[in-house]
């Protein structure tokens, strides 16, 4: 079945940065569009990033535009967001699916990524 396995989330101070990590399985990884998504406390998931099949189109949240930098290795079936400069605001829990999401398509555990001094 479709499964996605994210890591890479930690505490990490105001201006750090971290790399999240995306292991995609029991689908078709080269034929999807991929997303990060995020759920800080208390709100509702929002869309952080979007990049096509082979790279060649990228589409971020006006938020982190500037800051985060979504990436692929379609040999890997692992999806990556790089993130930098981050702000307090950028506290939650990501999750990565495909894009479009699907309804029958359960998602991740998520990582938690903190920021805060």
């Amino acid at each position: 079945q479709v499964q996605f396995v994210e890591s890479g989330g930690a505490l990490v101070q105001p201006g750090g940065s971290l790399r999240l990590s995306c292991a995609a399985s029991g689908f078709a990884f080269t034929k999807w569009y991929m997303a990060w998504y995020r759920q800080a406390p208390g709100k509702e998931r929002e869309f952080v990033a979007r990049v096509s099949e082979w790279e060649g189109s990228r589409n971020y949240a006006d938020s982190v535009k500037g800051r985060f930098t979504i990436s692929r290795d379609n040999a890997k079936s692992t999806l990556y967001l790089q993130m930098n400069s981050l702000k307090p605001e950028d506290t939650g829990v990501y999750y990565c699916t495909r894009s479009p999401h699907l309804d029958m398509d359960s998602w991740g555990q998520g990582t938690q990524v903190t920021v805060s001094a």
